[in-house]
């Protein structure tokens, strides 16, 4: 009781914390008002007589913590807290108090007795019907009290609360005039928003308000006003959930409730109990054939009518004004995520020859619980002939109607993936699950004893993470027609249908086999530089496409030899358009982007691969288990032979030659390898990139001349050489002579002075110094953890150009601070290569201010 002035107006932060303590309390005692048992027994304890004298106070408890609650509700809508020029959603703290409240009435709700549960219902009821709230903030909150009281007992919560608002509603839709208002009553808004809360409950109880129910969807679903559909459609949304999905049916900290006699049961024993793993008893809801039937009745009524609105629409032979269209896609929305689980994935042809293989690629089938009823038209797929035929009209015709296109991209990736639960869903109460565990966990007791709920949202959770199992799913010619269309809204006009669609395009590529091999040639069609037509628009949509985002499907990095041949040379030559504006900085940042992905994630893909004998006949038992049966031919011993023939083909094509310009370098670099050497096209490339004009290029060309000249070192045999004399160097302080002399010979020529001349020849002999720094630094780094007898000199040599103009001077300095961090561990080894003179200069050298100017 005195946690309860916790819940202040004035300070969410306290009501978060008294929300927190209160649920907390809440989930490990059962609130029923053991006082009777005192006269009844006479063998308590005296800690078990004060704790039932105790409970006779938590009636008023559930009642005070209500009168709080409303409270801080009717301080929270829109009139009190927001000034006209403000959004009517939730704030981010508005929300989480919604979460708080929500939460721990339907916790507290969960854990009492009938007596007071009831008293609470009626309190809940009238303070609903009394009141009449805007639906953003304090309709919200208000609506999900009522949810959690009828989620509780559902028999007598839905007796006063159905027929009420049925009531309601159907008064104040009596007049025609209603349907085509813009604004509606808040009183009609209300009211839909509280049935269309309190329907998400056990299907079963619903089923004897159907009638009602739907009589008010034939009313409302059709209304002008945008939020009065909305609601509406969220009630049809809620009704198919309730009677198709599989899900618990109630949370109590012990078996069976506490509706009990007290002579015998005496809640108190239950008082910090865990919930025991192996007898849960979880009540759960599995859809009847009532339910089921029901759930087709509403989407034959409610789905089929917009599905040939819209069809006609796409073929051009009705005329539906934006906002019709927007209302049939969500309603048609609503009714694909309300019965996703009950409908059958998409059927059609695979997709052939995306792969060469000789085993099955079919898809695992899961079973979730429901069986599908495949004499029944599937409507997922009679969704996804329309919405593909009216994306192509809206595109040809509308383009810039971005909301419906909004839409559309929702309803592809759910006729995609969805089977009843989005994985961002799953994925919040996945991380909510795991705090609520860690908070809750007895770590004295030293074992896991977890209350019941936390148990039961555990195994909710893992049926959920089964009907999300979508990975490896088999390619069909309709997923194929849908990610296409996803493709071609991700590089359409508009910047957000394009951030849409990609979001969608990049989660479904991750869950068809094989896909991307289809894929990235349309996409790579956009930035081919020989290409006229493309739009700037298109050009950026295929790189975003090419990119991915944090965790999807990454096309430019795929794991797979066949696609990064294709993706790589075409990132590198799309540099070459000239219908494109490559010096925007958008598109710099693009490829900027691409090429710090790909480095940052590039993994060195397999080239020779190999099947031991053992693992074949392993394999070849698996075939003839009996339990459980594969259902597959055994394969003969000539198509494992086939096979093998075809594993070593394979092998010897994997290598392939490569070179690149510019970002090519960086790509190049990365296919590096232990057990292969570069071809040698691709190390004359980095050879002569030394030279190259810019900086960057030179110092990834030294970074990989090191990794080759490590590389070849392991196959050749050591011979002393004094790499100095390949490539002799002097100080730049001594070309004056030399360049005096060119300048000489070319002043005949008369278009430059002596000075512009010089300068040029200064430039030109700048570069290949540095090349030959370059060259020289490579060596030093092929050996970080030894000093080869010709390192001394060459590093005597190197501090020559100390001195020399920039880079030159860096690249030095780099080369010596790295030859000190490589070999500072076995220095007194490494030392005795050098001579006293030697080492007193290199002493000197790396300890000396100038080399840290």
């Amino acid at each position: 009781m005195r946690a309860l002035p916790g819940v202040d107006p004035n300070d969410f932060s306290k009501c978060m914390i008294t929300f927190q303590f209160i649920a907390t309390f809440s989930t490990l005692v059962p609130l029923v008002d053991c006082s009777s048992v005192l006269q009844e027994r006479d063998d308590l304890t005296e800690v078990e007589r004060e704790l039932c004298s105790a409970t006779a106070e938590f009636e008023d408890f559930v009642l005070q913590f209500m009168d709080r609650c409303f409270g801080l509700i009717e301080s929270s809508t829109l009139e009190q807290t927001r000034e006209e020029t403000e959004t009517e959603k939730m704030t981010h703290l508005e929300s989480l108090v919604e979460l708080g409240l929500s939460s721990t009435f339907s916790t507290i709700l969960t854990q009492c007795s009938k007596e007071i549960f009831m008293v609470a219902l009626q309190k809940v009821f009238n303070f609903s019907i009394s009141h009449i709230f805007e639906t953003r903030v304090a309709g919200r909150m208000v609506a999900d009290m009522c949810r959690a009281a009828v989620k509780c007992c559902p028999e007598e919560s839905l007796k006063l609360f159905v027929p009420h608002c049925c009531s309601v509603i159907t008064q104040l839709t009596m007049n025609d005039d209603v349907l085509n208002e813009e604004e509606l009553d808040k009183e009609l808004l209300w009211n839909l928003q509280l049935l269309s809360e309190i329907t998400r409950v056990d299907g079963k109880k619903l089923l004897l308000y159907r009638e009602q129910l739907v009589k008010i969807l034939q009313r409302t679903l059709h209304l002008t006003c945008k939020q009065g559909y909305t609601l509406s459609c969220n009630l049809l949304h809620h009704l198919l959930r309730s009677t198709t999905l599989i899900y618990p049916t109630e949370y109590c900290s012990v078996p069976g409730g506490f509706d009990r006699c007290l002579s015998e049961y005496f809640p108190i024993k239950d008082w910090g109990k865990p919930g025991d793993l192996w007898s849960l008893g979880i009540q759960w809801h599995v859809p009847s054939s009532n339910e089921v039937a029901f759930a087709f009745f509403l989407l034959d009524s409610f789905l089929q009518p917009e599905l040939i609105k819209l069809q006609q629409c796409g073929d051009g032979e009705l005329e539906m004004s934006r906002d019709d269209v927007l209302q049939s896609l969500t309603i048609v929305h609503n009714c694909l995520i309300g019965s996703g689980n009950l409908l059958p994935p998409l059927k059609g042809e695979p997709v052939a020859n995306l792969v060469p293989s000789m085993v099955s690629l079919e898809e695992t089938k899961l079973y979730t619980g429901l069986e599908y009823d495949l004499s029944r038209e599937n409507h997922r797929e009679a969704i996804a002939r329309v919405i593909r035929k009216l994306l192509n009209h809206i595109l040809n015709n509308s383009e810039d109607d971005t909301k419906s296109l909004f839409l559309i991209i929702k309803i592809i990736g759910d006729l995609l993936q969805f089977q009843g639960s989005h994985k961002h869903e799953f994925d919040s109460r996945w991380k909510s699950f795991n705090l609520v565990k860690k908070s809750m966990e007895n770590r004295l007791h030293g074992k896991k004893q977890h209350i019941r709920a936390l148990l039961i949202d555990r195994v909710m959770l893992q049926h959920e993470l089964r009907t999300l199992t979508v990975e490896g799913c088999e390619y069909k010619k309709v997923h194929q027609d849908m990610i296409r269309d996803l493709l071609r809204l991700s590089t359409s006009s508009y910047s957000q249908v394009r951030n849409k669609a990609q979001q969608t395009f990049f989660a479904a590529l991750g869950a068809y086999n094989f896909c991307c091999r289809d894929i990235i040639p349309l996409v790579l069609e956009f930035l081919r530089p020989d290409r006229q037509d493309v739009t700037q628009q298109q050009f950026k949509g295929a790189l975003y496409c090419l990119l991915g985002n944090h965790s999807g499907v990454c096309l430019a990095n795929l794991h797979d030899w066949d696609c990064i041949v294709q993706t790589w040379p075409a990132i590198v030559s799309s540099g070459l358009s000239k219908a494109m504006s490559l010096e925007k900085p958008s598109i710099v940042r693009l490829f900027d982007d691409l090429a710090e992905k790909i480095h940052r994630q590039y993994e060195t893909i397999g080239l020779d691969f190999s099947i031991p004998k053992s693992c074949v006949g392993i394999a070849e038992l698996l075939q003839q288990s009996k339990n459980p049966s594969t259902n597959q031919i055994m394969p003969s011993l000539e198509e494992i032979k086939e096979g093998l023939r075809r594993q070593q083909v394979k092998n010897a094509d994997a290598l392939r030659p490569w070179k690149f310009e510019h970002i090519g370098i960086g790509l190049l670099s990365l296919l590096l390898r232990d057990d292969r050497v570069l071809p040698l096209r691709a190390i004359r490339f980095f050879i002569e990139n030394l030279n190259h004009d810019a900086i960057v290029v030179r110092k990834m060309a030294i970074s990989a001349v090191a990794g080759i000249l490590k590389q070849l070192k392991r196959t050749h045999k050591k011979l002393t050489i004094n790499p100095y004399e390949i490539k002799k160097l002097k100080p730049l302080m001594d070309v004056d002579e030399e360049i005096q002399n060119h300048v000489m010979e070319e002043n005949g020529i008369g278009e430059e002075d002596e000075r512009t001349q010089g300068i040029k020849l200064l430039k030109t002999k700048l570069v290949k110094r540095h090349a030959g720094v370059l060259g020289l630094g490579a060596c030093v780094l092929s050996s970080p953890y030894d000093v080869p007898t010709w390192m001394p000199q060459l590093l005597m040599n190197l501090s020559a150009h100390l001195n020399d103009p920039q880079p030159i001077e860096m690249t030095v300095k780099k080369t010596l601070s790295n030859f000190r961090r490589t070999h500072h561990d076995n220095w007194q080894e490494h030392k005795q290569q050098f001579t006293d003179d030697q080492l007193l200069v290199l002493t000197d050298l790396l300890v000396s201010p100038c080399y840290y100017a």
